[in-house]
């Protein structure tokens, strides 16, 4: 009942986060408990040799998470949702939306996958010293330039997933700090654009004579707990085209899914840490000071209050190893046994912690796609054992498992073996902890830390954002992001903590060792068309 009365009087605040595979929205109440939630299937298609949505998708994704939410409050509160106290977006971050002066969009949205902007994120970090990713909006938009693509000298505006849907639900053209320091790097004293760096990039221009500046195209930079604007008339009918949803509330800043996970898992402090295991995977160490160089394999972001943050991105974690549990439930289909797939899913990655700890010399590599941090352009997904190695069912998969947070090994060894970073606590969220115990053992053996995992880390950036939303408008005492998710969303709570043993990081070290050294097996494979 107090759910209800939260809904009806137009308290409960919403969260909706675009995923790569799902868009999912999270109805919270006013102590930050999820009370409803929402989501809707998506793919992303390669066309003309990129990764993209197209806009349809994503208006026809976000009304059907939309409307699945208001299906799930009617079933189980027998009410419609009219009124919101706020709303937060989010989504992937990275990647190159561009539009013209009547806000059309230029080329399809080139998504954080694509790596073919090495040319363009070679110069930029060389210009800037200062590592910019093949993903940020900057290499796509130089990139463009340097292919000389025509719609470029049309550019008004240049924004993220995220700041798009927030601009067309409330006219506002803005963006959350963390999601704009994937776009063009933050100076941590201003909390905006680093000035020297933008100075740097209109020098670049200068000789394509474009009309624009690139500080006039890029959104606005807020930090958390600034307002964002409102939903408009039409951004309520984008949203509900039904009708009930009635305009007027507040917007917290649009985020990126790595400011929301970090929130999501209460690592916006320093010294703390956040790693998301879904699609893609990254980790996020919030710094207490700066790193001493730059390192191709570490990106610099900040948290969605502006904490500078050392970021590793990879591209790749499940795709693959779902494509492999996909595999089993065909081969349980074939023979007639019913398919549950948490219970395959369960089956598989519990029986994996039964295999040898260095996976019986057994490699897979799950690129799906290029993966920058081993400097792969191209992916493709391979499994690699010699004649000798034990290969059994125990070992395939626990080879599987590794390879998800291989990568994600290699550069957060640079931060913990080079650069000495300590943190306090490391959680873990996403859908490789979906089956308790088993990812996060994994993770624990690859950093050779130990990792918690909350009861919330299944409500993931959605809850995440919704939490942001809940700090614009819940923050009567001023508290910074940390103390506000300490006092009054985690109060203490820091998780599930699994520690690996000796055997497991030894074990997990010699895996890392072969997979380094067959890395030319890959690179092979890539140029095998």
């Amino acid at each position: 009942m107090d759910a209800k009365k939260t809904i009806e009087s137009g308290k409960a605040v919403l969260g909706i986060e675009f995923g790569s595979t799902r868009i999912k929205a999270v109805l919270i109440d006013s102590e930050n408990r999820p009370i409803a939630q929402g989501s809707h299937e998506w793919e992303n298609r390669l066309v003309d040799g990129l990764w993209t949505y197209d806009l349809d998708a994503i208006w026809n994704g976000l009304q059907d998470c939309y409307a699945d939410l208001c299906k799930n409050v009617r079933k189980a509160y027998d009410t419609e949702v009219e009124r919101l106290s706020v709303i937060g977006i989010s989504a992937m971050m990275h990647g190159y939306m561009a539009f013209d002066e009547h806000q059309k969009l230029l080329v399809p949205f080139r998504t954080w996958r694509n790596t073919n902007t090495t040319k363009a994120a070679e110069a930029l970090s060389k210009c800037f010293d200062f590592n910019i990713p093949l993903r940020w909006s900057i290499s796509h938009l130089y990139q463009c330039m340097l292919d000389k693509e025509e719609h470029v000298k049309d550019i008004k505006f240049l924004t993220t997933l995220a700041g798009y849907i927030h601009w067309q639900l409330t006219g506002k053209k803005v963006l959350g700090i963390g999601d704009a320091s994937g776009m063009l790097p933050i100076h941590s004293e201003t909390k905006d654009y680093d000035a020297t760096m933008v100075e740097k990039f209109e020098q670049l221009a200068e000789p394509f004579h474009f009309s624009w500046r690139l500080r006039d195209v890029l959104p606005k930079v807020l930090l958390a707990g600034e307002a964002a604007g409102q939903l408009t008339e039409k951004g309520a009918a984008l949203l509900d085209p039904s009708g009930r949803l009635k305009p007027g509330c507040p917007f917290c800043p649009p985020e990126g899914d790595a400011g929301t996970g970090m929130v999501a898992t209460n690592a916006v402090r320093q010294r703390t840490g956040n790693v998301s295991a879904g699609t893609s995977s990254f980790s996020m160490i919030v710094l207490e000071k700066s790193l001493s160089k730059a390192y191709e394999m570490i990106d610099m972001v900040t948290t969605p209050d502006g904490s500078p943050v050392a970021m590793v991105h990879c591209n790749n974690c499940t795709s693959d190893l779902n494509a492999w549990v996909g595999l089993f439930k065909e081969y349980q289909q074939l023979l007639g046994v019913e398919v549950d797939m948490n219970e395959v899913f369960g089956k598989l990655y519990n029986h994996a912690l039964r295999g040898d700890k260095d996976c019986g010399g057994l490699i897979a590599y799950n690129y799906v796609s290029g993966e920058p941090v081993t400097g792969l352009a191209e992916g493709r997904p391979l499994f690699v054992r010699s004649a000798e190695d034990t290969f059994n069912l125990a070992n395939f998969m626990r080879a599987q498992l590794f390879a998800a947070v291989a990568v994600l090994k290699i550069g957060n060894d640079i931060l913990f073996n080079e650069e000495r970073i300590s943190v306090d606590r490391i959680t873990g969220h996403g859908g490789l902890f979906k089956t308790k115990g088993v990812g996060q053992r994994i993770l624990a053996a690859a950093l050779n830390s130990p990792i918690s995992v909350m009861e919330t880390a299944g409500e993931g950036g959605a809850w995440g954002i919704a939490l942001l939303a809940g700090y614009l408008v819940g923050n009567e005492e001023r508290l910074s992001l940390a103390d506000y998710l300490d006092r009054h969303v985690f109060s203490g709570n820091t998780g599930t903590e699994i520690t690996a043993t000796p055997e497991e990081v030894k074990g997990f070290a010699a895996y890392i060792a072969n997979y380094t050294r067959g890395l030319n097996i890959e690179q092979a494979a890539v140029k095998f068309k």
